[in-house]
């Protein structure tokens, strides 16, 4: 990965823009976490109500530590197994570390460490997690293509970090860390 387009998407990230990149599966579209401003306009873009929340992507577990500070050696295990990887672990917040509007209606927050290798040293240049959620409007195909996104979106994504697509044929599988049960 270049160092001048990882600088690019940093900037545009800390200047409140959305950001397009390319995951395990699919195109996706992420803002920073803590930036309200950024997360209403990554909404309006994908017309995604707020209520469902969105997940967080990370490049290692260090940078989601205060998420893990609760979980027990069993739910430590499960992480273990599955992270880096395309598996979404939806996970209690007992810090209230992450932002209300990013979990939405819900109590708990949907949190990845990517094996992307693009996603992994996005968040290590951010030096954090940065919300991720497909890059496509509610209801429609998730992107496979910079042209779909360019179709979806047209100029209203601040720019897009190039790569290609992971292997995976499928978004990531997502489980409840508490209960274990699969929700996608």
């Amino acid at each position: 990965m270049s160092p001048l387009f990882l600088r690019r998407a940093v900037e545009t990230l800390s200047l409140g823009g959305v950001l397009a990149y390319p995951t395990e599966a699919v195109w996706g579209v992420g803002c920073d976490p803590w930036n309200p401003d950024a997360f209403v306009r990554l909404l309006r873009l994908k017309q995604r109500p707020p209520e469902k929340g969105v997940i967080l992507v990370a490049a290692t577990m260090e940078q989601i530590a205060p998420l893990l500070l609760h979980v027990t050696p069993e739910q430590r295990e499960k992480l273990n197994a599955t992270w880096p990887g395309p598996c979404t672990w939806i996970m209690p917040d007992p810090e209230n570390w992450i932002p209300t509007w990013i979990k939405g209606q819900h109590d708990k927050v949907a949190v990845r460490v990517s094996s992307h290798p693009v996603v992994q040293a996005l968040c290590h240049a951010w030096y954090g997690p940065l919300v991720s959620t497909s890059a496509n409007p509610s209801g429609a195909e998730p992107a496979r293509s910079r042209l779909r996104i360019q179709q979806y979106f047209g100029g209203r994504v601040d720019g897009i970090l190039p790569g290609e697509l992971g292997k995976e044929a499928k978004p990531s599988r997502i489980f409840d860390l508490e209960s274990g049960k699969q929700l996608r």
